[in-house]
């Protein structure tokens, strides 16, 4: 049993965490206690509040948080949890997260921020409202003539792939 003052601790050292791997470790038992939506909303308040770090770490984090709930024997105290209340649903809070990070991408120069949240960033017009069509085109413009080798290539694998 976790207690619910482990939610904060658990998704601040995941965002913290440098290493895209080891994160899964703090993200993990998060979802199967506190469940997918109150982690995913968190990792959102970082991408839209948080400092650089934060936004990185939490770009990281998001990978793992669309992880099938496993770990039936991890468990909040609290019986209110969303996990018991809630089905699951892998897609919970995706557009927004992606919208988010399409505007984070864009306009944020920050090096690690940018090559955190390519990856997972959707860059077609058809992931999103027609009214970000324009950011998703700027964000491609950007990636391929970013001065950063990863981007530039990420984006071409992303956009051809």
């Amino acid at each position: 049993m976790l207690p619910d003052g482990a939610f904060d601790v658990l998704i601040k050292a995941a965002v913290y965490d440098p290493d895209p791997s080891f994160n899964r470790q703090f993200i993990e038992p998060a979802l199967n206690a506190f469940g997918r939506r109150r982690v995913r909303s968190a990792l959102l308040d970082y991408l839209r509040m948080g400092t650089d770090l934060e936004r990185a770490g939490a770009a990281r984090a998001w990978y793992w948080s669309a992880l099938p709930l496993q770990l039936h024997n991890i468990q909040a105290e609290s019986s209110r949890t969303a996990s018991q209340v809630e089905p699951d649903d892998r897609s919970v809070l995706a557009q927004e997260w992606f919208e988010a990070a399409l505007r984070e991408f864009v306009n944020n120069e920050h090096l690690d921020v940018r090559r955190c949240i390519l990856p997972g960033l959707p860059l077609w017009r058809s992931a999103y409202p027609p009214e970000l069509h324009h950011l998703v085109d700027t964000a491609v413009a950007i990636a391929r003539s970013h001065p950063d080798e990863y981007i530039r290539h990420r984006v071409e694998a992303q956009v051809h792939g």
